[in-house]
């Protein structure tokens, strides 16, 4: 099981990621770490399911650019 630090090297996303830049989330609870399955996007200072618009109701600690194996998901 991967540590906590471990996680959040993988998502090295600094600041905010660009305007409607679709990217992979890092979330965390009181149960640990965890990768959202979908794609987000950040508007307007709130992270948002790409698809759904839906804003995301988790604590998002890091954000990343899409790998390639997520990217036909």
């Amino acid at each position: 099981m991967a540590t906590r630090e471990k996680r959040l090297a993988q998502f090295d996303g600094h600041g905010s990621p660009p305007p409607g830049q679709p990217v992979e989330v890092l979330c965390e609870d009181h149960s640990g770490t965890y990768k959202l399955p979908f794609a987000c996007l950040y508007v307007d200072g709130q992270w948002r399911n790409k698809e759904s618009g839906a804003s995301i109701e988790a604590t998002v600690v890091g954000w990343r650019l899409p790998r390639m194996e997520s990217v036909g998901r």
